[in-house]
């Protein structure tokens, strides 16, 4: 077995799977490692065709699921028979928390770029200078400039549909043809377009493909099935599975590893660097070492920085690179569950092609310059949503039977439409993971603790995402509109980050303006650990990009002999 390479790739979602690919096309010998098993594109997606009516439960989760797995049926779909396949079992993969925080994750090849919301939005100058301009945590040692090339490179490699609109909080991109609005949607945007100066509908900038082909394992256009979650067989929206794995496969010099269990970084005082990493194999318990010149922890928030706390030695007692104490600290996510529905007896006449899976965005507009500045919160939000014909149900309640509901259920129902904010939460110190030592997992590891909460900020902000959301839905004349703030916990968003922060230096910060851990150069960090702040928008694009600008910089350096 061979143990030495250039490079090792820990984990093999969204990150990884970009790292995988731009290390493997630019020459390096790459060991990409995942802790859980294979899955190939197409044959491993076991419900990718599946109707509800294919399971006894009609593909609810059951109150037996409920009781066993309670952490991760709080999202209600990780537990669906269709997709649960591609999450964790509570019981086999424990957490803990001193406040709820709801962990969302699915270990396999693949990991979460399987069950993404595929919604890819670019973070803007608002967003890297918040910090410094409001004196909140550190600043980012990058700008809007520094990222922008890595952005078009990546939104025309996986295929981003979309419309650009001209909004300096909304950067504009390299976008396939926008998916289309329905009656009730444009109705909305129309509204907003007349009743507002501050802001626009405009539908969702997504990872799916609407013309041509992309990279990858014979990537088509959308058919509009809406079961992306369970794998898409068409390869429209985009996963390391159909596209970037393939890609680095294709090179010949990816070497690909389930079943692996990084725990730690091994680091060699002598060069004050990392000679490679410690893996535990999942299924046969053994323990392997594997030694690189470069390594790029993809894992995710929690998992990538588990392996750094992990990896203890004289120098770093704390963990690798953690001089500044940072580490497991400063979780960020979006807080949601906020916003509005509404209902409208006109549009009776029209419907809609298909299952889009993609929804309406309403870009972030407050706190972004003169009359939208607000006293009682800092940063902002955007929604998302959409609008659609209700089920027969809605209309039948009194009946359940007979002609008459058999005449019924031919009928389409009412057209509503509803607003969910997508807000930034803060980052926090005293927001943290830490490890617990007393608590192992079947591996032997310590299990994570999580302890982290919005706070006045987001509470405030919370308020006037419903208020807002209410006031367009009245002004549109909608009927029926109803407020909603909903129970939510950090995690919920499924977008953790923030936990090994880049700054400036390594005092306050873990990595460096090129996702490199400060103290040790040839370790890079290009996940949802890596954020200083959390922004507003979906983060996948985020991450991507920053992957792929890491990934270069790491290969020059390699031949600069600098690392």
């Amino acid at each position: 077995m061979e143990t030495n390479y250039d490079a090792i790739v820990v984990g093999t979602g969204i990150s990884g799977g970009w790292a995988a690919k731009e290390l493997c096309e630019k020459g390096l010998k790459t060991l990409v490692l995942e802790r859980g098993p294979m899955v190939k594109h197409i044959e491993d997606y076991p419900t990718m065709n599946d109707d509800p009516w294919d399971y006894k439960t009609g593909d609810v989760i059951t109150n037996k699921t409920r009781k066993t797995q309670g952490k991760q049926s709080r999202t209600e779909y990780t537990t669906r028979e269709s997709s649960k396949h591609f999450f964790v079992n509570d019981l086999e993969h424990p957490y803990n928390e001193i406040e709820r925080f709801d962990w969302m994750r699915g270990y396999h090849v693949g990991g979460r770029s399987l069950t993404w919301g595929r919604q890819s939005y670019r973070l803007t100058d608002f967003d890297f200078e918040a910090n410094i301009k409001e004196g909140i945590a550190i600043d980012w040692p990058i700008r809007y400039k520094d990222l922008a090339p890595w952005y078009n490179y990546v939104e025309g490699y996986i295929g981003v549909s979309g419309q650009n609109v001209g909004l300096p909080q909304f950067p504009d991109g390299n976008y396939l043809k926008p998916m289309d609005l329905n009656c009730v949607e444009d109705h909305l945007r129309e509204s907003i377009s007349k009743n507002y100066k501050d802001r626009i509908l405009t539908i969702g900038r997504t990872a799916i493909i609407t013309e041509g082909t992309k990279p990858g394992l014979g990537r088509m256009s959308c058919q509009y099935r809406a079961r992306c979650m369970r794998g898409c067989p068409f390869g429209a929206y985009f996963s390391s599975n159909s596209s970037t794995l393939p890609a680095a496969e294709k090179t010949g010099n990816m070497t690909l590893r389930p079943n692996s269990i990084v725990h730690e970084v091994i680091y060699d005082s002598n060069n004050k660097k990392a000679s490679g990493v410690r893996v535990i194999d999942t299924e046969t318990k053994k323990t392997y070492e594997f030694n690189a010149r470069v390594i790029f922890l993809c894992a995710s928030a929690v998992a990538s920085t588990s392996i750094l706390m992990q990896s203890k030695s004289d120098a770093f007692p704390n963990g690798l690179g953690n001089s500044s104490d940072q580490l497991g600290r400063n979780i960020m996510d979006h807080h949601l569950d906020v916003g509005a529905s509404a209902k409208t007896e006109d549009f009776k006449s029209q419907y809609y092609f298909g299952r889009r899976n993609n929804g309406i965005y309403i870009p972030r507009f407050r706190n972004i310059g003169g009359s939208t500045n607000r006293k009682d919160f800092l940063r902002g939000y955007g929604y998302q949503g959409g609008g659609s014909r209700n089920a027969w149900t809605d209309k039948v309640t009194e009946l359940s039977y007979g002609t008459e509901f058999k005449k019924e259920i031919l009928k389409p129902g009412m057209w509503s439409i509803g607003l969910g904010g997508f807000g930034e939460v803060l980052p926090y110190e005293d927001n943290r993971m830490t490890l617990d030592y007393e608590k192992l997992d079947n591996w032997g590891l310590p299990t994570v603790t999580f302890n982290a909460t919005i706070k006045e900020n987001e509470l405030n902000m919370r308020k006037d995402m419903k208020q807002q959301a209410m006031e367009m839905l009245e002004n549109a004349g909608f009927k029926d509109v109803e407020g909603h703030d909903d129970a939510y916990a950090i995690g919920l968003g499924i977008h953790e980050m923030g936990t090994a922060r880049m700054g400036h230096d390594a005092r306050s910060s873990v990595l460096n303006n090129y996702n490199q851990v400060h103290e040790v150069p040839n370790v890079f960090v290009t996940d949802g650990s890596a954020m200083t702040s959390a922004g507003n928008v979906n983060p996948s694009l985020t991450y991507m990009a920053l992957t792929a600008r890491a990934a270069d910089h790491a290969v020059k350096e390699l031949k600069k002999m600098n690392i």
